[in-house]
């Protein structure tokens, strides 16, 4: 159907919309097949009312160490109705399994954001074999984290839901390479760069985001 709407009845509409505190999203010119991908089936999102971007990796990803400063800023530049989700994943690797484990259990003590960056370093900058729980254990207690809570954590069945949840994850997304972006459960973000990658993926967000007014709790 054809519409009516004239030069003047658009300009009242915008007025109208900025009066009202209405937000629309950015136009983006994101093109399908260079700056991002359709992931079939598509995927919902397990966090509502906010546009879900996640991330796959593994501290054992010498990609992912290289990517990692770049979703620490992307996560920074994200709307406030858009969230980073972090997914550990294997990729069928059983030292990165431990690593997976890892991260849910620093996620439990509460000494992931200050040990994050760290441990890719360790892994990837100082080549420490950190592909076991004694290994794994022992740098963290280095870095003081309480060595009982965290072993405690890093077998509790809540880590080990994690984790597998996050294997499941990686195949329903199906993860074949990492880092891997994805956002709102649709857009699998592509670069020829890591960089180029975080930027098309603040550009795709910029796009889905749902306007403020539009947010939901779960």
């Amino acid at each position: 159907m054809k519409s009516n709407l004239s030069v003047n009845s658009v300009a009242v509409l915008a007025v109208m919309t900025a009066l009202l505190g209405w937000t629309v999203p950015a136009l983006s010119d994101a093109v399908e097949g260079k700056q991002y991908t359709l992931l079939k089936p598509e995927q919902t999102p397990e966090i509502s009312g906010k546009t879900e971007v996640i991330e796959f990796f593994s501290y054992g990803c010498p990609h992912c160490w290289h990517f990692h400063p770049y979703v620490d800023k992307l996560a920074t530049e994200l709307p406030a109705t858009a969230i980073l989700v972090r997914i550990p994943v294997s990729l069928g690797r059983p030292q990165w399994g431990q690593l997976s484990r890892a991260f849910y259990a620093l996620q439990a003590t509460g000494d992931l954001k200050r040990l994050d960056g760290e441990l890719f370093d360790a892994i990837h900058q100082e080549q420490q074999p950190l592909f076991n729980e004694a290994n794994i254990t022992a740098w963290v207690s280095a870095h003081g984290v309480d060595a009982a809570k965290f072993t405690a954590a890093f077998n509790s069945f809540a880590v080990t839901t994690k984790a597998a949840h996050a294997e499941e994850l990686s195949r329903t997304y199906q993860v074949d390479g990492i880092p891997k972006l994805v956002v709102a459960g649709k857009y699998v973000v592509e670069g020829s760069t890591l960089e180029e990658l975080a930027v098309n993926a603040k550009e795709i967000v910029a796009t889905v985001a749902a306007p403020p007014g539009n947010k939901t709790s779960k």
